[in-house]
């Protein structure tokens, strides 16, 4: 199941950035594009403010 960011989001890019698939795109706050996302977990151990759930 894809990932979700919550209101936690500080928008600091870090899961961005280490999404293998570039699922993820930031303005606000982060989004995660569900069709790209393979569930790989790598967003959940970068974001620091632990706003990406399952």
């Amino acid at each position: 199941m894809p990932k979700v960011i919550d209101a936690e989001c500080v928008a600091c890019g870090a899961c961005a950035d280490v999404c293998p698939e570039d699922a993820i795109v930031v303005d606000d706050i982060a989004v995660i594009d569900h069709d790209k996302c393979v569930d790989c977990g790598a967003c959940i151990d970068e974001c620091p403010s632990g706003a990406i759930v399952e």
